[in-house]
């Protein structure tokens, strides 16, 4: 057997069977631990593609009993830069959630003279009022400054998809805390019926290194509200919802995935210095707006897996980011999330059971 195989293998078994994972690394289980983390275990990566970074995998499950997922892909050449000026999103189907995957189609490339000309990234798909939702971020120079949320919708998960012409969710007005960008969309249909888009966003002038090199913005999640599920969505009057920076150490919050379980809203998200930057975090909120301290959802990969050394070109290896849920019977059954590294050492999605 591959030692690599081998080593990975023994890994994932020592973390099921809640063991230290043999990377050494060991973490106390005290309240700061949900019972969402002791309840995931590791099935290992999936959609490998070589000559491909994939990341941002939204999966559900499909009219005809398979697992379809959406994701981001780019050329490796790009290196992992390249989710920002050339991703597109594709579509690939599996039989079930620990079965290969088999590559689709591509469902979205950029298109010039667009609000998503040079990228298409972020994918989330929705069933909702009967139709499948795709929402997602695009771009026209190939920088932040002009991410945008759009949606499109199928009667199919093979298409073909109604796309829009203009972004769902534009970034606020000049010096506003969401002036930015409007990204990472997360969506619910409210129980009352109206349909919440809850988007990343940050301050431009705060994203100016030249004023603090140390700091790079600050990611905060706002909330926008809509009668209709095409909009016009309108921006929470308490926006930003969630906002760490009153913690000082530019602690921030990204990659919000959000639902609702036993009559509570929940959010799992990434990490950036609550804890650390390579667990994920989970949070309540009877109302949706004002949420619960944060809890570890996830740790890093080395509670899961060995992996080679890092390569120097890969500055997230070790870590899981983009955490969407799959749910089977009503219930959360699988977590995907996207990290670095894998047979080609760019990046591909990892997923989790939920027992």
């Amino acid at each position: 057997m591959d030692r690599r195989k081998f080593l990975t293998d023994f890994s994932l078994l020592s973390a099921a069977a809640g063991l230290p994972s043999v990377a050494g690394a060991f973490y106390n289980f005290d309240n700061s631990e949900s019972s969402f983390a002791r309840r995931i275990t590791p099935v290992g990566r999936a959609l490998e593609m070589e000559g491909y970074y994939v990341w941002c995998v939204s999966p559900i499950v499909g009219e005809d009993g398979k697992i379809h997922v959406f994701f981001s892909r780019w050329n490796a050449k790009k290196g992992m830069g390249g989710w920002i000026n050339s991703s597109e999103i594709a579509h690939a189907v599996a039989d079930h959630p620990e079965q290969p995957f088999r590559f689709v189609d591509v469902v979205f490339a950029p298109r010039p003279g667009y609000f998503d000309a040079t990228t298409c990234h972020n994918p989330l798909i929705k069933r909702v009022d009967g139709k499948y939702c795709l929402f997602y971020m695009g771009n026209s120079n190939g920088k932040t400054n002009t991410k945008l949320i759009g949606l499109a919708t199928s009667n199919s998960l093979y298409g073909p998809w109604k796309r829009p012409d203009q972004p769902l969710l534009p970034a606020g007005e000049a010096g506003a805390w969401d002036d930015h960008c409007t990204t990472n969309p997360a969506f619910i249909k409210h129980p009352d019926g109206r349909y919440w888009l809850y988007y990343k966003s940050w301050n431009t002038k705060e994203y100016d290194t030249s004023t603090d090199p140390a700091i790079r913005g600050n990611r905060k999640y706002g909330l926008a509200i809509a009668e209709k599920l095409e909009g016009p969505y309108v921006k929470y009057g308490g926006n930003p919802v969630i906002d760490f920076s009153g913690r000082g150490h530019n602690r921030q919050f990204e990659d919000a995935f959000v639902w609702r379980e036993g009559g509570m809203f929940k959010m799992i998200a990434r990490d950036m210095g609550i804890y650390n930057h390579e667990v994920g975090l989970l949070m309540e909120s009877k109302d949706g707006l004002k949420w619960r301290e944060p809890k570890i959802a996830y740790y890093g990969a080395a509670k899961y897996i060995v992996q080679p050394p890092a390569p120097a070109n890969l500055k997230k290896y070790g870590r899981f980011e983009r955490p969407q849920l799959l749910f089977m019977d009503g219930k959360p059954a699988y977590l995907f999330t996207t990290s670095q590294g894998g047979k080609y050492m760019t990046a591909s999605p990892f997923i989790f059971k939920i027992t």
